[in-house]
């Protein structure tokens, strides 16, 4: 005790420790005046939001340096002790140490970026904020059907980039397939009905068919990946109550419920205006043979 005591007191450990922290707020001071200033001038909502991110950054990188600029002499002492300390430092801050390094994996890997839709740890939603230990999602999905906002706002733990996949919908393909069935009763004009179908999808699809095509080439020449078609698809199979239409298409991740909805409005619209070649299925049953009833009536 008496060795620290002394050590204290020979480098003044007490007035260095009041300079970090007035240096510490002059700069978080400096930080926000920054960003208020810069606010006046940048008013687009991205451009902004990387502005502020920008300033955060810089902020940090200042407090660092003007830190190892204060202690560069007390370096040695600090070194030693650390050295000691490092193990447990290590386990309890193993966490917070697996963030950053997700932060930084994310940041330079390009796994994602603020305005993707994206799975992260069982979440659904779109990225509106990634900080040094959490990703901010607005969450899609759960008690909401498709891929509507809920309003959760949900943060996750950066570390996750390095124990669960990442699945991302708009990076490089900003495009799903897509599939709705449509049953069919037999007896119909399967010719037309296919027709119909696939003219419905190409027309509810809102010509996304060149624009993914284009996507797609960029995709083959970046990634080993076998060319795929982006053109609505129907396919027919047959069961024990109807025929059954799959159409396959192409839509942009952020409009499969309205696509979707156009879709089937434009089927229905078409069918109706042709009863005589085709019509809906349902569930139907058909009474092969009933057992013989017989009926008594007593007449009083």
């Amino acid at each position: 005790m008496d060795e620290w005591m002394n050590y204290i007191a020979a480098e003044n450990v007490i007035g260095t420790f009041a300079a970090a922290a007035a240096g510490v707020f002059i700069i978080y001071f400096m930080t926000r005046l920054l960003k208020k200033s810069l606010g006046r001038y940048v008013k687009d909502h991205n451009n902004w939001y990387r502005t502020r991110k920008a300033a955060n950054v810089f902020g940090f990188v200042l407090v660092v340096i003007f830190l190892a600029v204060l202690y560069s002499d007390m370096l040695g002492g600090i070194t030693v002790v650390l050295s000691v300390a490092s193990a447990g430092i290590a386990f309890s801050l193993r966490e917070v140490i697996a963030s950053i390094a997700g932060w930084l994996t994310v940041l330079v890997g390009g796994m994602f970026s603020t305005g993707d839709r994206v799975q992260l740890g069982g979440v659904t939603g779109d990225v509106i904020d990634i900080g040094v230990l959490r990703t901010t999602i607005m969450e899609t999905g759960d008690w909401v059907e498709a891929d509507l906002y809920n309003g959760r706002i949900v943060k996750i733990a950066n570390s996750f980039v390095f124990t669960a996949p990442v699945y991302n919908y708009s990076t490089d393909f900003p495009f799903l397939w897509d599939e709705i069935k449509i049953p069919v009763k037999f007896g119909s004009d399967y010719t037309f009905m296919r027709q119909l179908l696939y003219d419905a999808a190409e027309e509810a699809s809102g010509g996304y068919t060149e624009e993914t095509k284009e996507y797609w080439y960029s995709m083959v020449r970046k990634f080993y990946i076998e060319n795929a078609a982006t053109d609505p698809m129907v396919t027919l199979q047959v069961n024990d109550n109807w025929v059954e239409y799959t159409i396959r298409y192409v839509v942009h991740y952020k409009a499969r419920r309205s696509t979707k909805d156009r879709l089937f409005t434009n089927i229905l619209e078409r069918i109706e205006e042709h009863p005589d070649k085709t019509s809906l299925a349902s569930a139907t049953f058909e009474l092969v043979s009933a057992p013989p009833v017989n009926i008594k009536v007593d007449n009083k």
